[in-house]
């Protein structure tokens, strides 16, 4: 195998780290919560990089399928990159976010354990799982991650919600990855807009709460998603 063949075989490996590195950061300034990094706050630093995380997620896909450059190596490193990115990261961020609203330490954090939890368990289902290629079954980790987002900065903008709403929201959300729905995919095989309408409603909808209401718009996109999934049932398998 020639330096190049390597090198081109590696690429999207590479960028799968950057998703891992970006997400373990984001574990990291979680525990720095309140503290003043720069132009943002710790919590604020987690929600960047685990964004950053979900662009790089959508990258390395992109990249393999571009360079038509597939591994099995590459498919286990990435569910490892998504527990850490998109399992631990939020669930820490969570487990913070409940200590800072009851100031200081607190039994309730504990269950914002459960979003690693059924992320894992996500995960292990899809590597195992065929059928969802053009479909997803159960929301995906990244979406999952993205709602804990968008909640943690509702509960800044306006209230904390209190100790059970709160573990009763992370149970049934988390809850939601590994249930047997079928779930929108926003991969593109084509752009064509029939075939695509669900697909570019979805996408409009997260920019416009996302526009109206700030980060907090993140978890109404992503609820909004769920529902939309949940009622198209047939339609989702059909495409």
């Amino acid at each position: 195998m020639s330096i190049f063949t390597r090198v081109k075989a590696n690429i999207p490996n590479s960028i799968t780290c950057l998703n891992l590195l970006s997400g373990a950061c984001a574990c990291v300034f979680a525990f720095h919560y309140q503290e003043v990094f720069g132009p943002l706050s710790g919590y604020q630093w987690a929600f960047v990089l685990m964004a950053a995380s979900a662009v790089f997620d959508f990258a390395d896909g992109a990249m393999a399928r571009r360079l038509h450059v597939y591994s099995l190596l590459g498919k286990e490193l990435d569910s490892l990159s998504d527990l850490i990115s998109f399992g631990l990261a939020p669930a820490l961020l969570m487990f913070n976010t409940v200590e800072y609203f009851h100031g200081g330490w607190t039994w309730w954090a504990f269950c914002s354990l459960v979003i690693v939890l059924f992320g894992a368990l996500r995960l292990a289902r899809f590597n195992i799982d065929d059928r969802q290629t053009t479909y997803f079954i159960g929301i995906p980790i990244p979406a999952n991650a993205i709602f804990w987002i968008g909640f943690v900065a509702w509960n800044h903008a306006n209230m904390y919600l209190g100790d059970m709403p709160t573990a009763l929201i992370l149970i049934a959300f988390s809850s939601l990855m590994t249930c047997s729905r079928p779930m929108y995919s926003l991969k593109f095989v084509n752009f064509g807009w029939r075939e695509n309408f669900t697909r570019y409603v979805i996408i409009l909808a997260t920019l416009l709460f996302v526009v109206t209401e700030g980060v907090s718009g993140l978890a109404w996109a992503m609820l909004f998603y769920v529902v939309v999934s949940l009622a198209s049932k047939k339609r989702i398998v059909s495409e």
